[in-house]
């Protein structure tokens, strides 16, 4: 039985473009789709009663690689799911904040991601965590070149943890839908002694029951970090 309290949840959200292409539907579609479902489970993991971080991963560094009209299409999505929920947010208690190279992004963007940040940051009930643009190697290595400029000589595993881009706490449990069963450059560092589960439901078709079922299932499981 596990006794320790799960804390920071990571989710991979997977199957926008499967999801839209059942249904006869534009790519497009599926993200729209996708996106309204992380409300849902934002507001869910508020509400629980251990759950201090979820992190989402929303646009990975390779994602650049994928259509101009389908990037261009999810940077205005982003947009407009940031300016929509921010009442959600206030709403339930949570904090909004993005991981990631956000240089990238259109000046306009960067202001939105930043405003909400701030209008956020007093929000205790949950932090709400977008990776964006984000890849776990990148924020490694980006991580230990400042710790080399910073004049260290010697770098320890506890300056890599304190000086990443998402210091809250390990990830303890990673959830990935759609079926896949890899990790695809997420969240590398924290994840070195989570617990992994993977669903067949495509990301639009997850739900906040099916995330509770899943939770059960994380409470049975016993959480030894290499000992006995």
């Amino acid at each position: 039985m596990n006794s320790l309290p799960l804390k920071h949840l990571a989710i991979i959200m997977d199957g926008n473009g499967r999801w839209a292409k059942e249904r006869g539907l534009k790519r497009v579609k599926g993200h729209e789709k996708g996106a309204e479902m992380i409300r849902g489970i934002t507001t869910y993991c508020a509400t629980h009663e251990t759950i201090e971080t979820v992190t989402f991963y929303a646009f990975s560094t390779e994602n650049w690689k994928r259509p101009k009209m389908e990037v261009e299409f999810l940077m205005k999505l982003l947009d407009r799911y940031l300016q929509n929920e921010l009442d959600t947010y206030q709403e339930h208690g949570v904090r909004f904040q993005a991981i990631g190279n956000l240089s990238q992004f259109s000046t306009a963007l960067q202001k939105r991601i930043k405003k909400t940040e701030e209008l956020t940051r007093n929000n205790t009930k949950l932090t709400q965590v977008l990776a964006l643009n984000y890849g776990g190697r990148a924020e490694i290595t980006d991580t230990v070149n400042r710790l080399i400029k910073e004049g260290k000589t010697e770098i320890t595993e506890e300056d890599i943890s304190s000086h990443l881009q998402t210091p809250y706490s390990d990830i303890d449990f990673l959830i990935r839908t759609s079926g896949e069963e890899r990790i695809s450059n997420f969240l590398l560092w924290q994840i070195s002694y989570a617990e992994f589960y993977f669903t067949p439901t495509l990301w639009p078709d997850f739900t906040p029951d099916e995330l509770d079922t899943i939770l059960t299932d994380y409470k049975q499981r016993a959480r030894r970090f290499g000992g006995v």
